[in-house]
């Protein structure tokens, strides 16, 4: 199911596509959120400030959900400054994404080895249909970007792991250490400052606020995946309201309508 939002906007003229990765290619990391968001919860429940357990969920998904796609330091950024707003000894950013991605690890580790040892396909952790559409873009020339918010070295990894680094002429980019010295926003400008492609020449697809805000604002063209994971069959109305509010031109469950999509994205923009 493709809903168009804007069906007027068209990639007809696009060079350049740019994929965030988790939860937009890849599903390894299929339910993150559920791991930082209850660890979240629980710290600023320790504080006593008299917050419900469901206040304190929809204050942290709401900041944890905005800024999804940029590197995980910003949410543990985020997430210590309520923690000294509450009276807290917040810790440094980077102790609490250690405590989450040691979570998370617990987690998502029996995937990794599956994938290592062959013991699941590729396609068993990446969303429906995401394979045949990066063909489907690389046959059409054009040059391909993929960048995320998990940190460098890992995101590489599991990149290679489900084959899909070779789509990739235009690099692939994760988190760094030193966090301000990359991001979504970065690469673009870095697109648009070292090569002729325009801002209107770009094609983005993610499930997360940053990548669809940062393409549409250089007047990109923008697929938002509102999938409910790890099935990805429909669509996550939470995810697509808040995709939508940022820009999406196009809501996608999955790409099992790849030839659909890319027949709507390369038409002339005519409704």
């Amino acid at each position: 199911m493709i809903e168009p939002i804007r069906p007027q906007a068209s990639a007809a003229h696009a060079r350049v596509a740019l994929f965030d990765f988790d939860g937009t290619l890849s599903l390894i990391r299929s339910g993150w959120v559920d791991v930082m968001v209850p660890m979240m919860v629980e710290i600023l429940a320790d504080l006593k400030t008299g917050e419900s357990d469901a206040e304190l969920r929809a204050l942290v998904e709401d900041f944890v959900w905005r800024l999804t796609g940029k590197e995980t330091i910003y949410q543990m950024m985020e997430f210590a400054g309520h923690v000294a707003r509450r009276g807290g000894r917040a810790l440094d950013p980077l102790e609490y994404k250690k405590m989450y991605l040691d979570l998370l690890w617990l987690r998502i580790s029996g995937r990794i080895e599956e994938l290592k040892n062959g013991h699941a396909s590729p396609e068993q952790y990446m969303v429906p249909g995401a394979r045949a559409l990066l063909e489907t873009l690389r046959a059409r020339g054009l040059k391909m970007y993929l960048a995320s918010g998990t940190d460098e070295i890992y995101m590489k990894e599991e990149a290679r792991l489900l084959d899909v680094a070779r789509y990739f002429d235009g690099g692939v980019y994760g988190a760094l250490d030193d966090y301000k010295s990359f991001s979504k926003k970065i690469l673009i400008q870095r697109i648009l400052s070292t090569t002729d492609v325009a801002g209107d020449q770009i094609l983005g697809f993610g499930d997360g606020y940053v990548e669809i805000e940062e393409v549409k604002q250089v007047g990109g063209v923008t697929v938002g995946v509102a999938t409910t994971e790890p099935e990805c069959r429909v669509v996550d109305d939470w995810k697509r309201q808040r995709l939508i509010g940022v820009g999406a031109d196009y809501i996608v469950p999955n790409y099992l309508c790849h030839d659909d999509l890319v027949a709507m994205l390369f038409s002339n923009g005519k409704p």
